[in-house]
Order: structure tokens, then C-alpha cells, then sequence
């Protein structure tokens, strides 16, 4: 049965950096949590103020990286962890982006929402990295409300 359990961003970050297929640490965040299974560390959430500085309005929170080592359910389950946590701490809403390829499922099994194509394939302006940090695909933003 998977359990919450208390993690560091620094732990998260590791875990991040062993099991991602495309992302990389992150460099700050409001909260992470941990699930594990039999007491092994299965699967991490990363959760921070919004990349979009246009959403960033102090009430709403950005999954920013989601992790697991494929365990049924652990998906949805920190996803719905990060959810009721963000809406104890006093958030009205709390988003996330998925790669376009990629199927929503969890997000859906979690109570989430599709908001629709966000974004563009790359970074653009003074902002780009030298080298991309991610899939050139377009993103889906899911978002759920807490108020």
C-alpha cells in the first residue's frame, strides 16, 4: 500500500535526477512530498510558484516535476497530495504541464482538468537556455481548483 512520507527538495531532487526520463532538478519549491512502498522512496512531487509569471498571482502553486518509478496509482496519488496540501497551505488553484504525447491519466484518476495547449515547443527571448531542457513538443496544462 502506498504511504506519504515527509521529503526534502534535495531528496526529491535526487530522485528526480536517477528516475526522470526528461527533466532535471529543480532550484527551489514551496513543498515536495515523498510515497513509498514497503518503505522504499517510489515516487517524489515537486510543487513551487508557477514558471509562468503570468499565473504566479500568490495563489496559485505549479506542480513543477512529478516522479515515479512506475508503481500503479503512485501518479495520482501525489498528485492528489500535492492538491489537498496546496488547499491546506491556502491556495486557490494548482496547475501542471505534460508533454503533449503523454495521456493525462493520472492527472484525470486525481480530479484534475485539462485547460488546454499551453505554451510553445521551446524557450524564446533573453530566458533560453543554451541547450533544451526538455522534449520540443508542445505542453497541456492541467489545473484544479481548490476553492
Amino acid at each position: 500500500m502506498l504511504k506519504l512520507t515527509p521529503v526534502s527538495l534535495a531528496k526529491a531532487n535526487e530522485f528526480v535526477e536517477l528516475f526522470h526520463r526528461h527533466h532535471k532538478r529543480v532550484t527551489g519549491h514551496k513543498f515536495s512530498i515523498g510515497c513509498s512502498l514497503n518503505g522504499q522512496l517510489v515516487g517524489v512531487v515537486i510543487v513551487g510558484r508557477p514558471v509562468s509569471r503570468y499565473l504566479d498571482n500568490g495563489k496559485t502553486l505549479e506542480v513543477n516535476r512529478l516522479c515515479t518509478l512506475g508503481i500503479k496509482n503512485a501518479c495520482s496519488f501525489l498528485y492528489s497530495a500535492a492538491a489537498r496540501a496546496a488547499k491546506a497551505m491556502g491556495y486557490e488553484k494548482i496547475i501542471t504541464y505534460i508533454l503533449e504525447s503523454e495521456s493525462g491519466a493520472s492527472l484525470k484518476a486525481a480530479g484534475w482538468e485539462c485547460a488546454g495547449l499551453a505554451g510553445g515547443k521551446q524557450w524564446t527571448g533573453a530566458r533560453k537556455p543554451p541547450v533544451p531542457l526538455y522534449p520540443q513538443e508542445m505542453k497541456i496544462r492541467y489545473e484544479k481548483n481548490l476553492i
